[in-house]
């Protein structure tokens, strides 16, 4: 197995409970992929999948190799009956001038820690990526590193204005939805001109828009990129143009598939077989991982 993701750490604690002798690499010094970025925005700290499949790696005897990622002839070497490739996803950079700017940070290097945002952050990306950002940047201070966040009671009923002890009429002690302070100012943009954050969780997504609105995150769509400089991020709005200042530009549009392993390896003549991002980027979520792994891990 190649990648020690979602869809990697189910293929292989699939194989391995099924009687294979199981070797996973995995090129960062941890397992997890998106998993390790998704603990970083508040309420998602709760990843048990993350704890579970590592129990049933670490049980299943599964031969783990951390920050190594196996070529063609390592591979042909140690003769392994068949080769699984769970390589993950990238961010995509989009084609606007000035990308390469040292404003720009991609998602992964924010939530990983590897980059900071400043005070004025805009947001390349309306989707749930850029949602899960827009609620990380709002509960973190400028330069402070990420951390796993875990939901705390006492301050869910602060956030939302509850009364525990259920003395004031409806359980409230004033509006939910009165405004917060934010550590910066965000501006979340997205091309499209549909409503942003449009296939966000149906039972989770109007408590996502709810908090960030409290904290005056603006939210445009129908933007067209011009080009990032040293004020920050120039955009068509309407057709006329307007300079978005900023002191960082986080890059939330898409992800793409890191095919590179699986190429190299096909055409180098190895048997292998592609699942979770690296196989489709698009619309890419841990159930599905979880099920495409477990699905070649029984099938082998």
């Amino acid at each position: 197995m190649i990648g020690g993701g979602a869809a990697g750490l189910a293929a292989a604690a699939e194989a391995s409970g099924r009687g294979h002798k199981v070797t996973l690499f995995e090129a960062s010094d941890r397992v997890g992929g998106q998993i390790n970025l998704a603990r970083a925005v508040p309420g998602k700290v709760e990843f048990e999948m993350l704890r579970y499949y590592s129990g049933k790696i670490s049980d299943g005897g599964v031969d783990l190799r951390l920050n190594t990622a196996p070529d063609a002839d390592q591979l042909k070497k140690e003769s392994f009956d068949a080769v699984v490739v769970a390589s993950g996803v990238h961010p995509r950079r989009p084609d606007i001038a000035g990308i390469d700017h040292p404003k720009v940070v991609s998602y992964s290097d924010l939530l990983s820690g590897k980059k900071k945002a400043g005070r004025r952050v805009v947001i390349i990306g309306a989707g749930g990526i850029g949602f899960d950002v827009a609620e990380y940047l709002c509960h973190s201070q400028p330069g402070e590193a990420p951390k796993a966040r875990r939901l705390d009671l006492v301050e869910f009923q602060v956030e939302w204005n509850i009364d525990a002890s259920l003395v004031e009429a409806g359980g409230l002690k004033g509006d939910p939805l009165a405004p917060r302070q934010s550590p910066r100012e965000i501006t979340m943009l997205q091309r499209k001109t549909t409503r942003p954050g449009v296939n966000l969780g149906v039972s989770t997504g109007w408590i996502l828009r709810s908090s960030l609105a409290k904290r005056d995150v603006k939210i445009m769509a129908g933007v067209t990129y011009e080009k990032i400089d040293d004020r920050g991020l120039h955009v068509l709005v309407d057709g006329k143009p307007q300079l978005i200042e900023a002191d960082t530009i986080v890059l939330c549009a898409g992800q793409e598939a890191n095919r590179g392993p699986f190429d190299a390896l096909q055409s180098a003549g190895v048997e292998v077989h592609i699942i979770g991002g690296a196989k489709e980027a698009a619309e890419l979520d841990a159930m599905r991982a979880v099920d495409e792994g477990v699905r070649v891990g029984y099938a082998l």
